[in-house]
């Protein structure tokens, strides 16, 4: 289930609700690429076990496409966990400081992880750029699309961190993992 974004209340002097208004368009045009990355995975390698098996053929395309649609669904899934706070994290010491110290050191954390994660996305541009002309093997397309996820994930996942320097971390869920 999706977790909302709470808009910030309208105040004098409060920053605007256009960008997280943005970011959560932005995180539901992702959820719909997603599934339908996973559903494109699953009835290939689906149709591809069923020709393999029930009929002793195969598609020579359906690894690559299925492997593409892995690779969209894992990094377009990232930043929808670093928006709810889902990733593991080790809060040992953090747990130990008082509420103001926790904010202040998960905030650092999250601006770390921002610039991090910016770097992660003009690193995989360059890579999808140098790449995109080579073609895959059983398909005309390029091979540039395996990176266009990982720097799509890093860009939404920088701007959630981003919200979360700017608002604090995500409040703890009860019953969340241990």
């Amino acid at each position: 289930m999706e977790q909302a974004l709470p808009l910030p209340a309208a105040t004098a002097g409060a920053a605007p609700a256009w960008p997280l208004r943005l970011l959560r368009a932005g995180d539901s045009a992702l959820t719909v690429v997603l599934v339908s990355a996973v559903a494109v995975m699953v009835t290939v390698v689906s149709g591809q076990v069923a020709m393999r098996y029930g009929f002793n053929r195969s598609f020579d395309w359906a690894d690559e496409i299925g492997r593409l649609a892995f690779v969209w669904s894992i990094f377009l899934a990232i930043p929808l966990g670093v928006r709810d706070g889902a990733h593991i994290g080790i809060d040992l010491v953090v747990d130990k400081l008082p509420p103001a110290g926790q904010s202040a050191l998960r905030r650092a954390g999250a601006a770390l992880g921002t610039a991090l994660m910016l770097a992660i996305c003009w690193a995989a541009v360059r890579t999808c750029r140098e790449q995109w002309d080579e073609l895959m093997s059983t398909v005309d397309i390029s091979v540039g699309w395996f990176i266009v996820p990982v720097a799509v994930g890093a860009l939404f996942s920088a701007f959630h961190l981003l919200h979360i320097v700017i608002s604090g971390p995500p409040a703890k869920r009860i019953g969340a993992a241990e």
